[in-house]
């Protein structure tokens, strides 16, 4: 199942819940998938709201099957070290230290470290050091992730 419909079906109980997606990520381990699932609220997210959540996503999980074989469901909060899932992440994270990793080297190198200047026209503007800023397409992006 492909990350967006995973997305689509999970959402809804979380939103229904009163807190909001912040992304969900697959992790393949051998023959086992882990299925992290994180949240967000304005007032932050305790272990008693990973609970409920997980075991209101479990039961539809177990209704959907949407993963095939074993896997292993996780609910957390994004944490410090939040990873970037959305372009709206990339607004609200603006002026945050980040790192990026590339699905391709730009300029030599697949990872970047700076401070996440927002987004223009749909690219995310990265200040790398005083001097320089690089411009990286969302699409270019594997991964990114707050850094603290």
């Amino acid at each position: 199942m492909s990350d967006e419909t995973l997305n689509a079906l999970i959402e809804p109980v979380v939103i229904g819940l009163g807190y909001q997606l912040w992304g969900i990520e697959k992790v393949q381990q051998g023959r086992r998938v882990t299925l992290k699932i994180y949240i967000d609220a304005k007032d932050g997210v305790t272990i008693e709201d990973c609970a409920k959540v997980s075991r209101q996503v479990s039961g539809l999980l177990d209704v959907e099957d949407p993963i095939s074989g074993d896997y292993l469901l996780e609910v957390s909060s994004p944490g410090i070290d939040r990873r970037l899932f959305k372009p709206e992440h990339f607004d609200l994270c603006k002026g945050e230290k980040i790192q990026v990793t590339l699905r391709q080297a730009f300029e030599g190198q697949r990872k970047w470290k700076g401070v996440l200047c927002g987004l223009d026209e749909g690219d995310a503007v990265l200040r790398v050091d005083d001097t320089q800023e690089i411009v990286l397409p969302l699409a270019s992006i594997e991964r990114a992730r707050v850094l603290m």
